[in-house]
């Protein structure tokens, strides 16, 4: 397949999710990535499971579509050789190792970048290359440390992660970003550079509305549950048989809502006329509310807020949330062929031309192309390429 990064050779160095997550968004956008793996075991996750699709852990499946993947074992001097050559023919390396490891080994940016000026060299730690250099990079203890976990949950509640690796998640967009804005400023000057990504500085950007609450007034915000700090209501309503997410962004849709459900005089009462008024009487508009949702069944509910035009929707489960995008036409998922059946992943959200650019690719098994990829290398030195 061709794209947008048609001819660009990545040279991935990384494992789990940050990384791995980036690079194969560059796949899905055309690069050629090439995956160097350990040998033995390759990239932690491919142990991560149950769950299994056949033989494959369903964690390494999500990030490693539209890859090649080759075998080199960097503690012995014919790998870090091949390593060498590798960072010497591509245009972008990503790696997330603890900081340092790689300069150990002679695949630093210094010493590529020598040989490859035009090489984007992209580093993704856990905080950063100064203080602290030395501190593993997970993203549940980023959550605990970076904030994340203290505005998440009950009110008063343990705090509580999110259920799923965002930090991972913000970070490997951080350095797809990174990286694309590296390339074109190559186009420009001739010279790759060094993209640095951590991610406690990923999570910190990413706490957007709850950062600037704080950098603003120097007051913590605190876990609201399923509330919004700074609207009402924006959060879970009860209605007689299941809860439903309801986001009243303005005036006049606190007013629709109230026409809706045959109660004006509450969009009427000063309590509740404005938003800033609706956040500082939130338990008094939320049992109002209550006394108007609780007695009639969610379809009922939904219903009349999707007629009045109010943003709402019922608490899906992931296997609903795919049924309602594919009812959409938005079509989530993609089947990769892989020899003995096929691999499903969710598309590309990217939309290029009306099109997703989801690599056709399957995730590559362990050293799958390492022959292919080293005869490769051996051609072009052999050539002087």
């Amino acid at each position: 397949m061709t794209g947008p990064l048609d001819g660009v050779v990545v040279a991935d160095f990384s494992r789990v999710l940050s990384g791995p997550l980036a690079t194969m968004t560059l796949a899905d956008l055309g690069a050629d990535v090439i995956k160097v793996e350990r040998p033995g075991g390759g990239d932690d996750t491919r142990a991560w499971g149950p769950p299994f699709h056949g033989e494959d852990s369903t964690y390494f499946l999500s990030v490693n579509r539209g890859k090649r993947s080759v075998v080199l074992d960097l503690r012995d001097e014919r790998g870090r050789a091949a390593a060498r050559e590798l960072a010497a023919r591509a245009d972008v390396l990503v790696e997330n190792f603890r900081v340092g490891t790689m300069d150990r080994l002679g695949l630093g940016y210094d010493e590529l970048a020598g040989p490859n000026p035009g090489l984007v060299y992209c580093s993704i730690s856990g905080f950063g290359s100064e203080g602290g250099r030395d501190l593993p990079g997970y993203d549940f203890i980023v959550q605990a440390v970076g904030g994340l976990m203290s505005i998440t949950g009950e009110p008063g509640g343990e705090p509580m992660k999110v259920g799923v690796a965002l930090v991972d998640v913000l970070a490997g967009l951080h350095a797809t970003i990174g990286v694309l804005a590296a390339l074109r400023a190559r186009e420009r000057t001739g010279r790759g550079g060094h993209v640095e990504i951590n991610l406690l500085s990923s999570l910190l950007s990413g706490l957007v509305n709850q950062a600037s609450a704080y950098l603003c007034t120097g007051e913590a915000p605190a876990a609201l549950g399923n509330a919004h700090p700074s609207i009402a209501p924006y959060e879970l309503l009860h209605t007689a048989d299941r809860p439903v997410a309801v986001g009243v962004g303005t005036d006049a849709q606190f007013a629709a809502l109230c026409a809706a459900f045959g109660c004006p005089e509450l969009s009427a009462d000063e309590r509740f006329r404005t938003n800033a008024a609706r956040v500082a009487n939130r338990e008094e508009l939320l049992a109002a509310l209550d006394r108007v949702f609780r007695p009639l069944p969610a379809r009922e509910v939904l219903r009349r807020l999707a007629d009045a035009g109010i943003p709402s929707g019922p608490v899906n489960g992931v296997d609903e949330a795919f049924a309602l995008a594919e009812r959409l036409g938005l079509r989530p998922v993609r089947e990769l062929d892989d020899g003995d059946g096929t691999v499903p992943q969710v598309a590309s959200p990217i939309r290029l031309d009306g099109a997703s650019p989801t690599s056709a690719r399957r995730p590559p098994r362990l050293g799958e192309h390492t022959e292919e990829v080293l005869d490769w290398l051996r051609a072009n030195q052999a050539s002087g390429a």
